[in-house]
């Protein structure tokens, strides 16, 4: 299902629901870095953001390069070469999101 002129959210990685942080992990499953993009916001700043799209929503994920590369390390669903588990996919590919 396509929706036309889809709502766009700006936000942080910490404040998505858990259910998108794991949708988004399987759209990158190796990683946010080298899938960054920059835009300008509405205060005329430029902004670099992960682009995600659900079946609802365009999200625009405020992260920098060093950000995205953080929450990869961070992350237990992530091993040691940054790609995201086979535990992890198995369960996230379950879950259904808004």
């Amino acid at each position: 299902m396509s929706i036309p002129n889809k709502p766009r959210v700006v936000t942080a990685f910490e404040k998505l629901d858990t259910s998108v942080q794991h949708q988004i992990k399987l759209e990158y499953p190796e990683g946010f870095s080298q899938h960054l993009i920059s835009f300008v916001n509405k205060d005329g700043v430029k902004v670099s953001a992960l682009r995600f799209e659900s079946d609802k929503k365009i999200y625009l994920i405020k992260m920098s390069l060093i950000m995205a590369e953080q929450l990869i390390e961070e992350d237990e669903d992530y091993d040691e070469e940054g790609n995201l588990t086979e535990d992890a996919r198995d369960e996230y590919e379950a879950e259904e999101i808004d």
